[in-house]
C-alpha cells in the first residue's frame, strides 16, 4: 500500500540573500579534527556594536563570499552581516569563572579555535603555553576548489596569550595589566596591516590579506584576515619538539593534504614519498620567499620558531612588517626585551626553517628524533641555497628591466658577466651612512645612503631616450650618478666622492652597460628593446615607494578623514587608487578600479597619501 502523500506541501520561494555564504563561517574547522590537541576551543558571543571600517571586497569576491558582479559597495545588508559575523569576542575564562552573564541568543552555536604553536616570546619554548593570544579562527570556506581559512584578531585575551601565562591566571580582556595581555587589537594596526597586505600582494607576494576591519570603538578593533592556508610552521613545529610523533604526523598530512587539495603541489597524498616531496617543495618556496624579501627590502622577522611566517612562504602578522626604500639591512626591531634578526640574516633564518622541516621528515620516517644540527648539510637545505642564489639573481635582472628570455639567457650563456653586475651593484646598494646606529622609537638602525632603485630606474630611461648612449659605453659620470643616487638624509661626508666610491661607481656603470649591450642584441633591435627595458624598470622600481614609516603617516591620515566625516566610499576609493598605485600592473590581478576626479574628497585623500609615499620613500 502506498502511503498517502500531505494535502500541501510548504516550500520556502524567498530567494536566498546575496550575502548567505558568510553564514558558513561557523567557527568549525577542519584542522579541529584532525588534530584535536592543536587547539583551545572558546564559544564567542556577538558584541552588538561596531561598525565596518574596512571590506576588501576583491578578495572576497575571489573567495566567493559576494558574487562576482557585486559592486564595492557596502550596502546596509552587507554590513548587518558582517557585524554579524565577525563581530565577536570570545568567552574566556575569566569570564566564565567570574560568571559573566552572557544572554543567550548572543552565543554562537560552535566554539571557535585559538590554536596552538611555537612562540619566541614564550619563556617555554617547546610550545605548551603558547599560540593565538587575540584571536580565534572564524572558520573556513570552500570555492571552486580552494579552501580559504579565516581568522580574526582583537576578539579576545586567551589563555595562550604571553600575558595570561606571565599572569598565571585567567585575564579580563580589555585589561591592561600584562604585557600581551588585553587581547585588542588597534584600529591603526589594523589599517595598516589592511594596506600594506594589499600592496605586498600585488607585488607577487604571499601573504595573509585583511578581509574586513570592525571598529568596535575606542581606537580598537577587529581585524579578519583570510588565506588559503594560515598554517604556520610553528603549527608543526611544537609537537616536533615536544617529541609527540602521532600528533606530529597528523598535522602534517593535514599541511599536505590541504596544499595538494588547493593545487598549489602537484603530487598524490598517498605517495609512499608525500613527505619528501613536502620537504622539496618546502624548500624550493622559502628559498624564492627569501631572495624576494632581502631584493624587495622587505622586513619580516623570521626566526627559528616559524611563527612569523605562513607555512606556504609567506608573510603573516603584520606588527613588525617592513618595506624599506634602501637596503636599511641594519635596522632592527625592538620587541619588549630583544631585538630582532635583520635584513641580512634572514636567508639564514629562512634556511633554519628548512633545516627544521629536514628533521621534521626524518623524525615522521624513522620514529627517532635527531638532533637539529645534524640536518645541516642536508639535500633540503643544499636545495635551498641553490634557488635561493638563483632567484636572488633572477629577481635582480627583473629589476634591471630584464624579461624572461633576456634573463634565462644571461643566466645561462653569461653568468660571470652577471656575477660581476651584482656584485657591483651590491658594493654600492649595501653603502651605509658613516655616522653611528641610531636609536629609534621602535629599534635601531645605521642608514643606507644609496637610492640604488633610483638608479636602475634613471639608468635604463637614459639609454631608452638615447639608445646611441648604450654603444658609446658612457652616459653618466661617477659625479653624475652619486648626485643621483644619494639619499637625502645622507651626512655630508657620506657624498665625498673618494677614490674608491669613483671606482666602484665606475665599475657598475661599466657591467651595467655591458649587460644591457647583451641583452638588446643587435642594433636594429636595439631601441625597441631599450624602450621595453625602461618600462619595466620603471614599473618594478617606482617612485614613492611606500615604506613603513610612510604606512603609518597614511594611516594617521585615514583615521583623520574618518573623524572629518569622510564617508566609508570616499575612504576606501581613495585607499584603492593608491595602492594600485604602488603594485607594477594591478590589471593583472583583476582588480577594478573606478575614475576618480581629484577635486573630490576621495582624490584629494589619494593626493595626500602620495605626498606621504613621497615624503619618506628612502626612510624604513
Amino acid at each position: 500500500m502506498s502511503k498517502r502523500l500531505p494535502s500541501r506541501i510548504q516550500i520556502d520561494l524567498r530567494p536566498l540573500s546575496p550575502y548567505h555564504a558568510f553564514d558558513q563561517i561557523d567557527g568549525r574547522h577542519p584542522w579541529q579534527s584532525a588534530v584535536e590537541e592543536g587547539f583551545v576551543p572558546y564559544y564567542v558571543r556577538r558584541l552588538e556594536k561596531g561598525r565596518v571600517a574596512y571590506f576588501n571586497f576583491d578578495l572576497a569576491r575571489e573567495m566567493g563570499l559576494l558574487p562576482p558582479d557585486h559592486s564595492d559597495e557596502l550596502t546596509p545588508e552587507l554590513e548587518k552581516k558582517l557585524l554579524e559575523t565577525f563581530s565577536i569576542q570570545i568567552i574566556n575564562e575569566y569570564d566564565m569563572q567570574n560568571g559573566v552573564r552572557i544572554p543567550k541568543h548572543l552565543i554562537k552555536e560552535h566554539p571557535h579555535m585559538a590554536t596552538r604553536y611555537l612562540q619566541l616570546q614564550h619563556a617555554n619554548k617547546r610550545g605548551r603555553t603558547s599560540g593565538d593570544g587575540r584571536s580565534i579562527w572564524n572558520g573556513y570556506f570552500r570555492h571552486k576548489g580552494i579552501t580559504w581559512d579565516i581568522s580574526s584578531r582583537g576578539t579576545g585575551v586567551t589563555c595562550l596569550a604571553p600575558g595570561a601565562v606571565q599572569a598565571n591566571r585567567p585575564l579580563r580582556t580589555g585589561d591592561e595589566e600584562f604585557g600581551y595581555g588585553c587581547g585588542r587589537a588597534d584600529l591603526s594596526e589594523l589599517w595598516g596591516s589592511a594596506l600594506v597586505s594589499e600592496i605586498l600582494h600585488l607585488q607577487g607576494i604571499e601573504t595573509e590579506r585583511v578581509l574586513a576591519i570592525i571598529d568596535i570603538g575606542k581606537g580598537c578593533g577587529i581585524g579578519v584576515r583570510a588565506a588559503r592556508n594560515l598554517l604556520r610552521p610553528a603549527h608543526l613545529f611544537l609537537y616536533l619538539k615536544q617529541g609527540r610523533l602521532d600528533a606530529l604526523r597528523r598535522a602534517t598530512d593535514y599541511f599536505i593534504r590541504r596544499q595538494i587539495d588547493n593545487g598549489v603541489w602537484n603530487f598524490d597524498f598517498d605517495s609512499p614519498d608525500r613527505y619528501r616531496r613536502m620537504l622539496k617543495e618546502i624548500s624550493r618556496s622559502f628559498a624564492r620567499f627569501a631572495a624576494q624579501l632581502e631584493r624587495e627590502y622587505i622586513f619580516a622577522w623570521l626566526d627559528w620558531d616559524g611563527d612569523n611566517v605562513l607555512a606556504s612562504a609567506g608573510i603573516i602578522d603584520y606588527g613588525s612588517i617592513r618595506q624599506f626604500g634602501l637596503r636599511h639591512d641594519q635596522y632592527r626591531y625592538e620587541d619588549v626585551d630583544r631585538y630582532s634578526t635583520n635584513l641580512n640574516e634572514q636567508r639564514g633564518k629562512a634556511r633554519l626553517t628548512v633545516q627544521v622541516f629536514a628533521q621534521l621528515v626524518d623524525f615522521i620516517e624513522t620514529g627517532r628524533r635527531k638532533p637539529l644540527p645534524t640536518f645541516a648539510n642536508h639535500s633540503s637545505v643544499r636545495e635551498f641555497d641553490r634557488e635561493f642564489e638563483r632567484r636572488l639573481r633572477e629577481i635582480f635582472l627583473e629589476q634591471t628591466g630584464l624579461n624572461r628570455q633576456q634573463i634565462e639567457q644571461l643566466m645561462r650563456e653569461k653568468k660571470a658577466l652577471v656575477e660581476s653586475y651584482y656584485s657591483a651593484f651590491l658594493a654600492l646598494e649595501k653603502s651605509k651612512t658613516k655616522a653611528r646606529v641610531q636609536k629609534l622609537p621602535d629599534g635601531i638602525n645605521r642608514p643606507a645612503i644609496f637610492n640604488m632603485r633610483k638608479a636602475l630606474r634613471e639608468l635604463a630611461g637614459a639609454f631608452a631616450r638615447e639608445p646611441e648612449l648604450m654603444h658609446a659605453g658612457a652616459f653618466f659620470t661617477a659625479e653624475e650618478l652619486l648626485a643621483l643616487i644619494t639619499a637625502s638624509h645622507a651626512k655630508r661626508s657620506d657624498k665625498k666622492l673618494t677614490p674608491r666610491l669613483r671606482a666602484r661607481i665606475e665599475r657598475f656603470l661599466k657591467l651595467y652597460t655591458r649587460v644591457i649591450n647583451s641583452a638588446c642584441g643587435n642594433a636594429a633591435r636595439a631601441a625597441a628593446e631599450l624602450k621595453q627595458i625602461a618600462q619595466r624598470a620603471e614599473q618594478r622600481n617606482r617612485a614613492a615607494r611606500l615604506t613603513g614609516n610612510g604606512a603609518e603617516f597614511v594611516v594617521e591620515e585615514i583615521m583623520k578623514a574618518q573623524k572629518r566625516g569622510l564617508s566609508f566610499n570616499e575612504i576606501y576609493s581613495a585607499l584603492q587608487l593608491f595602492i594600485a598605485s604602488q603594485a607594477a600592473d594591478p590589471a593583472t590581478k583583476g582588480r577594478r578600479f573606478r575614475p576618480q576626479s581629484l577635486a573630490s574628497n576621495a582624490g584629494r585623500l589619494y593626493e595626500a597619501f602620495v605626498r606621504i609615499a613621497q615624503e619618506f620613500e628612502e626612510d624604513i
